[in-house]
């Protein structure tokens, strides 16, 4: 069953653990099936992109990655 969150779309949130630990950010997207949330710009990681017609060059792309809602907190102010 689906958890209801406090932590909306569009909320700032400051990243609580990993690597990006003290990071203000603005949520893109909340997954509450997984309880995880993507903020931008934290937790980049690179994915290679084939070529298509649209960039037919392909190469890399860095993509955000989720994180668990418990290691983000709402940001004060």
């Amino acid at each position: 069953m689906a958890v209801k969150f406090k932590i909306k779309k569009g909320d700032t949130v400051k990243i609580l653990a990993g690597d990006d630990k003290g990071k203000e950010a603005e949520v893109l997207k909340v997954m509450p099936k997984t309880s995880q949330v993507i903020v931008s710009g934290c937790k980049l990681v690179k994915k290679s992109v084939k070529p298509t017609e649209q960039s037919p060059k392909g190469g890399y792309e860095s993509k955000e990655m989720p994180i668990h809602i418990s290691n983000v907190a709402k940001a004060e102010g």
